[in-house]
């Protein structure tokens, strides 16, 4: 196996193992090996962090096993995330992300922060458990382009929708995305959002879409009326 698989390898298993030195160890391996930061981090952390989900859900690992897996996960994240290139300086645009009330999980959230923040985007984190009015109160503050939307349980997944239809009602241009564990892009449709992202690694594909489909429409409304 190359050394560059040997390393996304090392920081998977690190963070499954939940073995915060090993997983320090590997990411420092990634940086001295030349290994695309942005990629040890989805292909090695993130993916390891899913299969920690997959084992969780079959019973084989309980909460104390999920939380020293994201421990590792940071203590990696914190080496990688310096040596992220950002695309420019100049910012894309406004984001404000967090985790819907009632959900207080925020690995796939930060995760998804760093994708942003390095992509070029001003973002505004909210945290986790955030109630729908600050989430409201946020997006008016700081004009917000987009609203990023994160659960990772079906239980709160529910918030997503009163958000989405609350931001509505104040700022209709906002574009909306959600993601999360039990979202789907059936639901993001049926919740009303502009898009859905389906991991950190796609956000940022997932966002250009959302935001050229929205110009489209643009477009097409303006041509309908001339």
């Amino acid at each position: 196996m190359p050394a560059h698989e040997n390393i996304i390898a090392a920081l998977k298993k690190a963070v499954i193992d939940f073995k915060m030195d090993d997983c320090k160890d590997a990411a420092l391996k990634a940086l001295s090996h030349g290994v695309d930061p942005a990629f040890a981090i989805m292909n090695g952390l993130e993916e390891g962090m899913k299969r920690v989900g997959v084992l969780y859900d079959t019973n084989e690992y309980f909460v104390p096993e999920v939380l020293m897996s994201a421990d590792a996960l940071y203590a990696g994240l914190k080496i990688l995330r310096p040596h992220m290139k950002k695309e420019s300086d100049v910012s894309k645009g406004t984001i404000v992300i967090g985790s819907v009330r009632g959900d207080v999980h925020d690995i796939g959230k930060n995760l998804v922060k760093v994708m942003f923040d390095t992509a070029g985007w001003q973002v505004h984190d909210l945290g986790v458990d955030v109630p729908i009015e600050k989430f409201v109160e946020k997006q008016i503050k700081v004009n917000a382009d987009i609203l990023v939307l994160s659960a990772m349980m079906t239980t709160t997944m529910m918030e997503m929708k009163k958000i989405i239809s609350k931001v509505r009602s104040k700022r209709p241009e906002c574009l909306i995305m959600i993601g999360g564990a039990p979202v789907t892009c059936d639901i993001a449709a049926l919740f009303g959002a502009d898009g859905f992202a389906a991991s950190a690694g796609t956000v940022i594909t997932e966002t250009l879409k959302m935001i050229a489909r929205s110009n489209k429409n643009k477009i097409l409304k303006y041509e309908s009326v001339i």
